[in-house]
């Protein structure tokens, strides 16, 4: 077996890796879930990899009060480009096996990472127009207040408790960049440094 080449383990989770990219692309990957004495049963605003889900219409409808702009998926192109992305993400999972190259991986790796992370700052930057620029005729105004919900986590929007957390499909992202690590840290451990 050559130095740079993967063990039969480490072919088999990235196959699973590759898995848990394309399952990513079928339920929700990012829930913001609203909770206000006015709905007891609560409000969902669910992200998928192509569209806005959940209770849309509702809390576009509560939005308009307070000046925030309308919910729509085809207002936003990284619904165009995440299923495109995934995919590419799921394809090169399965072609590193056959690659079969410890580098290989370790590049692919630090992909994903940069991606979580620019895909982070766009989630904000979207939570912050989102939440600031507020229309100034909006029935409701309260000085000094901002909606953007957070990022992660929980923050209280006047009397709505928003909560920001994956979903299914952002817990798959989650095990796949796990498995990543493990595969790279396995592959590296005993091994001299790229």
């Amino acid at each position: 077996m050559k130095e740079n080449n993967l063990t039969i383990l480490s072919k088999v989770l990235l196959v699973l890796v590759g898995l848990l990219f394309i399952g990513s692309l079928f339920v929700p990957m990012w829930r913001i879930e609203l909770d206000a004495p006015q709905y007891p049963e609560g409000l969902m605003l669910q992200l998928h990899a192509n569209k806005i889900g959940g209770d849309v219409d509702i809390i576009n409808g509560l939005n308009h009060y307070i000046g925030m702009a309308t919910l729509h998926s085809e207002n936003f192109f990284e619904f165009t480009v995440l299923p495109y992305i995934f995919g590419a993400f799921a394809l090169t999972s399965l072609i590193l096996v056959f690659i079969n190259n410890r580098k290989a991986v370790f590049g692919f790796l630090v992909i994903f990472i940069l991606f979580v992370i620019l895909a982070g700052f766009d989630f904000y930057r979207w939570n912050y127009e989102y939440g600031h620029n507020l229309d100034p005729n909006a029935a409701i105004k309260v000085p000094g207040m901002a909606y953007q919900p957070p990022l992660i986590g929980y923050k209280q929007l006047l009397n709505f408790g928003a909560y920001s957390i994956p979903d299914i499909g952002g817990w798959m992202l989650v095990g796949a960049g796990i498995l990543l690590f493990a595969i790279v840290l396995k592959e590296f451990k005993f091994k001299k440094s790229i």
